[in-house]
């Protein structure tokens, strides 16, 4: 079989019949190898996008996460200042109940004496009736 001498000399023609410098199989796999990048970048460009959509949206989330941490911490804080606020009145109000108690049992005292004292006087004036 006798070698294209064009072909030797690294010229040969296309399916169009023209000249070039490049195998027809070499310049075939260049021209697929083209439209496999152009495919490629495209596909880089589409997944770029959608990547760029996620990141956006879990910023957003980041930052709603971020809000209602920030209301659980104020409501938490909440929580503990009614929590403090309600020992703060139970402590004054055992105080109140202790100094209630006291006044009460004063007053008992003083309501045994006063009745001693009127049984006295009660019997005295019995006393002092009968003896007129």
């Amino acid at each position: 079989m006798a070698k294209d001498p064009l072909a030797e000399a690294g010229f040969y023609f296309d399916e169009l019949n023209k000249l070039r410098v490049l195998e027809p199989d070499v310049s075939q796999k260049t021209s697929e190898l083209k439209e496999e990048c152009k495919e490629f970048v495209n596909k880089i460009g589409q997944f770029q996008k959608i990547v760029g959509g996620l990141i956006e949206m879990v910023d957003e989330l980041a930052k709603e996460a971020e809000t209602e941490k920030m209301r659980a911490i104020g409501a938490r804080n909440l929580l503990k200042s009614v929590a403090k606020q309600r020992e703060a009145q139970q402590q004054q109000l055992q105080a109140l109940i202790a100094e209630k108690k006291m006044q009460l049992e004063r007053y008992r005292i003083e309501y045994e004496a006063l009745s001693k004292v009127e049984s006295e006087q009660d019997e005295f004036i019995d006393q002092f009736i009968l003896q007129k």
